[in-house]
């Protein structure tokens, strides 16, 4: 466990800069793993209900980079950067996120996929840099619902896979 110079767990030292999501995903892990490293399934899932993403850039390794624009239902544009700082299939993808690379705001994410039954759950933890930005994630961009719409919205596709690969 790491522990900041108080001695406390730097988990708590974090929490007020935390975002934490997690669902149960009824498929296998290998599959839900895949789904956040392919191109060709992001681009059906990824986003809040009512996004679409454009991905100009996409490369899946440890130091590449996913650049993309999600297009908000209301006709708006959010440029985004993703580049992937760990990788561990199929358990664990860390990553830094911003508007573009080098974004002073940029953002950690921790995504865990663990075997949970024949299921998967997945969490992903951010990390802010500050407890200010977290909530202005939170108030004004609506992270959580969103972050939890794009987990239904991951859920829903893998089912259409899991279905077609059964049948």
């Amino acid at each position: 466990m790491t522990t900041t110079r108080n001695d406390k767990p730097a988990q708590v030292a974090t929490a007020d800069r935390e975002i934490v999501i997690s669902r149960v995903i009824d498929a296998p892990r290998e599959l839900v793993f895949e789904a956040f490293t392919e191109v060709r399934h992001l681009s059906q899932w990824w986003g809040p209900e009512g996004f679409t993403t454009t991905t100009s850039a996409f490369e899946f390794r440890v130091g590449g980079e996913w650049v993309f624009v999600m297009h908000g239902p209301d006709g708006t544009d959010y440029q985004e950067w993703i580049a992937w700082t760990e990788i561990t299939p199929p358990k664990r993808i860390a990553l830094l996120h911003g508007e573009f690379q080098g974004d002073p705001n940029a953002f950690e994410a921790v995504i865990t996929f663990a075997a949970e039954g024949a299921g998967t759950r997945i969490e992903m933890r951010t990390v802010f840099p500050t407890k200010e930005l977290r909530d202005q994630a939170v108030e004004k961009y609506h992270a959580i619902e969103g972050g939890q719409q794009t987990l239904g919205n991951l859920a829903a596709y893998l089912t259409t896979l899991v279905q077609k690969a059964e049948s």
